[in-house]
């Protein structure tokens, strides 16, 4: 029987998320693909170093101890990489050095492998390829691009901590559009009116379906060691971080409640800078799908830009929200890690 990726969180990691290549992309573009292949094979065993993603995928790899086997982890982190097998060594090279646990790849020379997503049961990709994430995000995948940050990854803090934005990111941004069209105080009428209705999904609604179901594992044990007279600490926390204020907040808790996700904690900002929330709470990843929050978060956080929706859309271009919404599981067919 083959290895099956069902019942899995699975993330798709391209090799310019995870590790710094300012290098090797410096060489490619101003030498060009011969002059990149000699230079990739000449620092084969030089250790490639971390990049925006790279905190979270250690981290997020570290939760397969809560696996009942090593045979048959929770996470599975698979590099979906524009390099060809050759000058792809070097990725590989690196990951085994850093000590993490990614023996999976495509590697398709100049091309994304991002199509492969729903073969290979993938809940996000992650890049720092802008055209790469939109194609991605126009077919109805969950992905994101990641934002050049000045976070400084503490070794010691083995928590993660994922950080999201609402609208646009875990929901629709069918209110996004009517707070750009119509304005505040009627963007806030309609979520009052609708509160009890829930969004439709947004790109990554699903995966944090999946990373809730890891917490529920954490949960378990929590109660286990109580039962037995010991303490098991949590390491996995979501927050929700969002300009949504108080009334629109309600709908999006109706929201969360309704698709079954949780988070652990909320910040409802009303338009207060995300970044100064980020400098406290220190996500090892938020997303967001608006650059102007992103600019100040990823001054102390890993910044994802999640490129979807009629903010992100360039102007004259058809939408793509009626693709994604039939990518995206519904509630009777969940798709991935079921609950």
């Amino acid at each position: 029987m083959g290895y099956d990726l069902k019942n899995r969180l699975v993330i798709g990691i391209a090799s310019s998320a995870l590790f710094n290549l300012k290098d090797s992309d410096a060489v490619f573009n101003d030498q060009g693909e011969k002059a990149y292949r000699r230079y990739q094979e000449e620092n084969l065993e030089a250790c490639l170093m971390p990049g925006v993603a790279f905190p979270f995928i250690k981290r997020l790899l570290s939760l397969n101890d809560l696996s009942q086997s090593i045979e048959d982890p929770l996470v599975e982190v698979i590099v979906l990489s524009r390099n060809d097998p050759d000058t792809g060594l070097r990725v590989m090279n690196s990951i085994e050095k850093h000590g993490l646990p990614i023996s999976r790849a495509i590697f398709m020379q100049g091309k994304s492998p991002y199509k492969f997503m729903p073969a290979l049961n993938m809940s996000l990709f992650l890049s720092a390829n802008e055209k790469d994430v939109a194609e991605a995000i126009g077919l109805g995948l969950p992905a994101g691009r990641v934002i050049e940050s000045a976070f400084v990854d503490d070794a010691e803090d083995t928590d993660l901590r994922i950080a999201f934005d609402f609208d646009g990111v875990l929901a629709d941004d069918l209110p996004e559009q009517i707070n750009t069209r119509e304005g505040l105080p009627r963007f806030h009428a309609h979520e009052k009116e609708n509160a009890t209705k829930a969004h439709g999904p947004g790109p990554l609604r699903d995966f944090l379906r999946n990373v809730n179901r890891i917490q529920r594992i954490e949960e378990s044990r929590r109660e286990i060691a109580r039962k037995e007279g010991q303490v098991y600490r949590m390491r996995l926390h979501v927050a929700l971080v969002t300009a949504r204020n108080a009334p629109s907040h309600l709908r999006a808790v109706n929201s969360l409640k309704q698709w079954g996700v949780t988070v652990n904690d909320a910040f409802f900002l009303g338009g207060v800078d995300k970044g100064t929330i980020t400098e406290v709470l220190k996500p090892h990843i938020f997303f967001d799908d608006q650059h102007g929050h992103l600019t100040r978060t990823s001054q102390n956080a890993p910044s994802v830009h999640v490129p979807f929706g009629e903010l992100n859309r360039p102007a004259g271009e058809d939408s793509t929200e009626d693709s994604f919404a039939s990518a995206i599981t519904t509630d009777d067919d969940l798709g991935g890690m079921t609950p």
